[in-house]
């Protein structure tokens, strides 16, 4: 099964689900598609895709009704994760709500950069912490979009909270900062708990689809992680066949998808009846 975690679903009606006033910055959303939840559902059919996880986008805040909305159409296709603003008080209360309100919420995203889109100043901050803590007791996977200067500030958490997953988005945006700063992303990988997502490739490489520019780069990184802790996002799945092309089938499947259907208890293969109940139109 090839699931991708890292699709953004934009809704032309900005009525029904508008920009957070508090979003750092507000893209400019085509008003075609009209459904980009149908359009998103062919590409996925185009690519072999069997399910996804939706990254709730930073531009709606700590506002969901788009991916809800999307979970509650198609509940067998998807799962979703959530972002709150630590500096709210009440954040963690509203992820708890949220999760009971939707239980395909399966994580919450920290967004931690260098420039002015600052959603906290550190990850010592109380409020980083109480949202953490909050993750870690309904057992989401917590989500660190990070540029490689935090990397050294999260390990502090990562650490305190040993049993709660951890996935670092986009390789930690290795173009955010120097080697000495990289270096300690890679230290990361000590933490058995702590998973790299194969994604945001266009960030730093031009030469779309598959990116084979960057391989030196994205190999040390499947070297460093191993594939039982990588997860593939964004783009098309001939990307891990090509970054991974030494290693096995078995081992491309594992970041395909297999990985991710082992965190997340979900979309299990015949066989396995305790999770039977999520499968759905495209069950394999």
């Amino acid at each position: 099964m090839i699931i991708e975690w890292n699709t953004h679903i934009f809704h032309p009606d900005q009525d029904s689900f508008p920009l957070h006033p508090c979003a750092f910055y507000k893209p400019e959303i085509p008003s075609k598609p009209i459904d980009p939840l149908t359009d998103y559902i062919e590409k996925m059919r185009g690519f072999g895709v069997d399910r996804a996880v939706l990254v709730h986008p930073e531009p709606y805040g700590d506002d969901h009704r788009v991916v809800l909305d999307c979970l509650e159409r198609e509940p067998n296709l998807f799962v979703a994760t959530s972002l709150f603003y630590p500096g709210d008080a009440a954040a963690p209360d509203k992820l708890q709500d949220l999760v009971e309100q939707q239980p395909k919420i399966v994580s919450t995203r920290f967004h931690a950069y260098r420039n002015d889109r600052k959603y906290f100043e550190t990850f010592q901050d109380a409020g980083v912490r109480a949202l953490w803590a909050k993750a870690a007791e309904l057992g989401l996977i917590v989500e660190l979009h990070i540029t490689p200067p935090y990397a050294s500030q999260a390990a502090a958490l990562i650490q305190e909270f040993g049993d709660t997953t951890v996935l670092i988005d986009h390789l930690a945006e290795p173009k955010e900062g120097n080697a000495v700063e990289f270096a300690d992303v890679l230290v990361l990988s000590q933490f058995d708990h702590v998973y790299m997502k194969l994604s945001g490739l266009s960030h730093f490489s031009d030469d779309e689809p598959l990116y084979e520019s960057v391989r030196p780069f994205t190999r040390r990184i499947i070297e460093t992680f191993g594939p039982e802790r990588m997860v593939w996002g964004s783009g098309i799945p001939d990307i891990v066949d090509v970054h991974m092309e030494k290693y096995s089938v078995a081992d491309r499947a594992l970041v395909k998808g297999g990985n991710l259907q082992r965190l997340l208890g979900l979309w299990a293969v015949v066989g396995q009846p305790e999770k039977q109940r999520f499968l759905g139109e495209f069950g394999r």
